[in-house]
């Protein structure tokens, strides 16, 4: 596509092997026969011009020119901003459909959802194509849809699909990845391994992906399937319980997760992925207030997920862990260094984009923190815990004086959680500092009818930063809140 869209420009102009080169490897070394080959295979996916003639004309000695007649659109029109290529400059971009359990037994839906989770994880490592993240593709579960409704839907070129069927300590994982523009079918394979085999799932299939989409990147990027973990099927299977547990946000579904998690580190200590999940489980439990003792959830939480980083440097979700529960540690700062390493491991992780937007939002900058979360929300629109980060965002937007964005973002948090008692008083914030005071009022009174969370998701907020906490306080009064 790099090759074409060079041509595209140039119409009629003969370009040098070097440019071209440059344009479809720019910074690396590469041989010649890479152009040749891509070109025979441009070549064979346009045909003859209907004279019969190559649409890519060689030039002796010197390179290729385009040879076909090129009309420009209005990109305007069609949405796209002026003096920018449509498509051809975008990554590809894929989803990853809950992977469907047909084992029979509806217990075992944790498995096939925890597979379908480690693949995403092993996507965001190559760096090339942009991820859909697990709770937008999660919407789909248990949906009939086909792949052009999720395509035109999350915005992407490409799902992968598939099922999981387990018996005993055997397993079978079926997948297809499929062009979602053509429904056509690209690549598809069978796994069938025992549970000590599980943890080369996730990389085989990341790289048959990678492979379907840009061969030429596919071993320089790829994590070798050994580094994954030490082989304790049990622990890993616990982890997968756990994360099914986690991801039905409730005090007791994250208390049994811990508690899973907790005995899958016991059992396994060098599984990164136990102890990753048992950081993120300890910040939700510390953040949502289902805490008895915080200082010391918070703790175990940094513990784990400073183990889960000396154990997988390269998974993101090691850095996010430990970000997540840096925020609750009151250690903004390094909450910001963590997330941005999970970045720079995989620009398209969603929850690193968030996570440094929240880190640097409580750490006193809130201007700073705008660009990361949106960038977050873009990545992974659909998440229902998104109503915490549009909150985040809200309040970011407020505190760096641009109040009808604030409210823009607040309404969005309350359309996701309309019974989130901080949606509120965020939004009573926003209407108080837009003079709207009869909206911020009914806010307030829809606070009182609510029931106070027994915890305070924006503490270390209000706790590095209180001149944003008076400012809040003062807002809420305008509006008519007494404590």
């Amino acid at each position: 596509m790099s090759l074409l869209q060079a041509l595209l420009e140039a119409p009629a102009q003969v370009l040098s092997k070097t440019a071209l080169m440059e344009a479809a490897w720019p910074d690396a070394v590469v041989e010649e026969s890479n152009l040749t080959v891509q070109i025979a295979a441009l070549r064979k996916l346009l045909g003859p011009q209907p004279d019969g003639s190559e649409w890519i004309a060689t030039v002796p000695r010197t390179g290729y020119r385009f040879a076909g007649s090129v009309r420009v659109l209005d990109a305007a029109a069609d949405g796209v901003p002026p003096g920018q290529p449509a498509s051809f400059s975008e990554r590809p971009s894929i989803a990853v459909l809950p992977f469907a359990n047909v084992s029979g037994d509806k217990e075992q839906a944790y498995l096939a959802d925890g597979i379908t989770e480690d693949i995403i994880t092993a996507l965001t490592k190559f760096r090339w194509f942009r991820v859909i993240g697990r709770n937008s593709s999660f919407v789909y579960k248990d949906k009939p849809v086909d792949s052009k409704q999720v395509a035109r839907e999350l915005g992407v070129r490409y799902v992968l699909e598939g099922s999981v069927r387990r018996s005993g300590q055997h397993i079978r994982v079926s997948t297809q990845l499929v062009d979602a523009t053509s429904a056509n079918q690209i690549w598809a394979d069978r796994y069938e391994l025992e549970m000590t085999e599980a943890f080369a799932v996730q990389d085989a299939i990341a790289e048959r992906v990678a492979g379907a989409i840009e061969p030429e990147l596919l071993k320089t990027e790829s994590l070798p399937a050994a580094a994954r973990s030490s082989g304790n099927a049990t622990a890993w299977d616990l982890v997968r319980q756990g994360t099914w547990h986690f991801h039905h946000v409730g005090r007791q579904t994250h208390l049994s997760a811990r508690k899973l998690f907790r005995e899958a580190c016991r059992l396994d200590p060098e599984l990164a992925e136990a102890h990753l999940w048992l950081g993120r489980v300890s910040a939700g439990i510390v953040a949502y207030g289902w805490s008895d003792k915080p200082e010391q959830d918070i703790r175990e939480g940094l513990d784990a997920a400073l183990k889960a980083v000396r154990l997988d440097e390269k998974n993101p979700y090691s850095h996010y862990a430990l970000a997540i529960c840096s925020i609750y540690a009151n250690a903004p700062e390094q909450a910001v260094l963590a997330a941005e390493k999970a970045i720079e491991i995989s620009p398209s992780f969603a929850l690193g984009h968030l996570v440094l937007g929240m880190g640097q939002f409580f750490r006193g900058s809130a201007s700073e923190a705008i660009a990361p979360l949106e960038h977050g929300l873009m990545l992974n629109p659909y998440d229902r815990q998104n109503f915490v980060w549009f909150n985040v965002l809200a309040l970011a937007y407020l505190f760096a004086g641009q109040a009808n964005e604030a409210l823009a973002a607040a309404i969005k948090a309350r359309k996701i959680a309309p019974a989130w008692r901080p949606t509120h008083e965020t939004l009573a914030c926003c209407y108080a500092s837009l003079g709207r005071l009869p909206e911020a009022g009914s806010c307030v009174k829809l606070m009182r009818e609510m029931e106070n969370p027994s915890g305070d998701a924006l503490a270390p907020l209000r706790l590095r930063n209180p001149h944003w906490a008076n400012e809040m306080a003062h807002l809420l009064k305008k509006a008519g809140w007494q404590r």
